[in-house]
């Protein structure tokens, strides 16, 4: 990563938490590491995410279900995926510091990179080529153990208290998908779709990751938005490139440039995959993924009829062919595109001899969409009118009320949060009923007529 690139990350994670978008979880007590609580107006940019997705994915498509599936599941569940078996990263130990480091992490800094679907064998080889070049991270040392796999699930005690080592553990999901292959029955059996259809949730998922890193793009708990499409064999391959073009447009869509775009394709396959590319994001510390688009074959519905002993084959209404659905998949983290959108939104601009801060997000995405100013909280005729206005707005948009400093602080103050449009009150609003609006990009201000707001705004926004 550059100076400058890390510069501009250091800027957006202070901001982050100076302005109320995401804090360090658990801070009073120290912290505790990659975890983190989304504050007031994160958590609004992070509904917004998840309303646009929504409405891409399942809104405007006839062909796409939605699901909220429990995060606890049959144990069962977790072996048939493969995950109990093969969910794990390689890690390795410094010998001087004793801290525990991924791999796939120490090699990614010196430019080598380390297939995520390699043996434990093929990525110790990787390591010992270029062990010479890795330093600790943490006290510089160049001393290293012998790499090895640590599996990714978080295991609970849920339902059992005495612990017996009998029982088979619970585990907290490690991914959404799972609940949606486990349904895929019951869709079929109770609504009324036919192939190919898709289905799709946005949920919690959990992973024990060992060096959790890169402020909100790698935690240890995390949401996703995930689609898992069903579809003939023969038509696998056609539907997977009609969702790759789909999910590249929807990301044109949410107000990301091309320019910051990329495709990655993943040359070592898993043995049932048929393709499988990233959409990556260019973040500050640089290119890295944003999004999967891959083309699983008919192996999850065939690894939990397996272990289920229930029968998940379709039969083609119209030619009563019986066969296992291939899924092609759509699958992203909310707070990587969250960490995309605040990347792509920063902006420093000088005005005068000022450097003014400014998140640009699409006004679809913003937080808060309006705020409204009394010129001066000491005043009540102006707090008065104001509070008016601003009841009457936040009947259809997230709404501010601000009086707290003069109108410049307050503007830098909407700038820094990404608000579209500020409203301010004054002396004049009470005799000619205008208002003056102000513009968060060309920052120009306009004077509109109190009855002509919800119309203007309506446009506008």
């Amino acid at each position: 990563m550059t100076d400058k690139n890390n510069d501009k990350m250091e800027k957006i994670v202070s901001l982050c938490k100076r302005r109320g978008f995401v804090y360090p979880s658990s801070e009073i007590y120290g912290g505790f590491q990659a975890v983190y609580d989304y504050g007031p107006y994160g958590v609004e940019l992070e509904n917004a995410v998840k309303k646009e997705w929504w409405k891409e994915m399942v809104q405007l498509r006839e062909d796409i279900v939605g699901l909220d599936s429990a995060i606890f599941m049959n144990p069962k569940i977790w072996e048939a995926s493969g995950h109990v078996a093969g969910f794990s990263d390689p890690l390795t130990e410094c010998k001087s510091c004793h801290a525990r480091l991924r791999i796939d992490h120490l090699l990614e800094e010196i430019g080598v990179t380390a297939d995520e679907k390699m043996t434990e064998e093929e990525i110790n080889k990787v390591f010992d080529k270029n062990i010479d070049k890795i330093v600790c991270p943490i006290c510089g040392k160049k001393s290293f153990t012998k790499g090895k796999k640590f599996n990714l699930l978080v295991k609970s005690n849920l339902g059992n208290i005495t612990e017996d080592p009998k029982e088979p553990p619970v585990y907290l999901r490690g991914e959404t998908c799972q609940g949606i292959y486990v349904n895929f029955k019951n869709v079929v059996d109770s609504v009324r779709v036919k192939l190919p259809f898709g289905i799709a949730q946005i949920g919690k998922a959990f992973r024990n990751e060992i060096t959790a890193r890169q402020f909100i793009f790698r935690t240890r708990e995390f949401e996703q938005m995930e689609m898992q499409y069903f579809t003939s064999p023969d038509d696998e391959m056609k539907e997977y490139e009609e969702l790759r073009k789909a999910r590249w447009n929807y990301y044109l869509k949410l107000g990301l440039s091309e320019k910051n775009l990329k495709w990655h394709k993943h040359e070592k396959l898993v043995f049932y995959a048929k393709a499988a590319y990233d959409i990556e994001y260019n973040f500050p510390f640089g290119f890295s993924e944003l999004e999967g688009v891959h083309a699983r074959g008919d192996y999850d519905l065939t690894q939990h009829s397996k272990f289920s002993g229930k029968d998940l084959s379709y039969t083609n209404p119209k030619t009563n062919e019986k066969f296992i659905p291939h899924i092609i998949e759509s699958s992203v983290g909310i707070g990587r595109t969250v960490l995309a959108v605040l990347t792509e939104a920063y902006t420093e601009e000088k005005v005068g001899d000022e450097t003014r801060v400014v998140m640009k997000f699409p006004k679809n995405l913003a937080p808060v969409k309006i705020a409204v100013f009394p010129l001066l909280k000491n005043k009540p005729e102006l707090v008065e009118k104001a509070h008016e206005i601003f009841d009457t707005l936040k009947e259809d948009y997230m709404c501010e009320f601000d009086d707290n400093g003069n109108i410049g602080k307050r503007y830098r103050r909407q700038d820094e949060i990404g608000t579209p449009y500020c409203v301010t009150i004054d002396f004049d609003t009470l005799s000619d009923k205008a208002v003056t609006v102000r513009d968060r990009d060309t920052m120009k201000q306009e004077r509109i007529k109190t009855t002509d707001l919800k119309e203007f705004f309506g446009k506008s926004l």
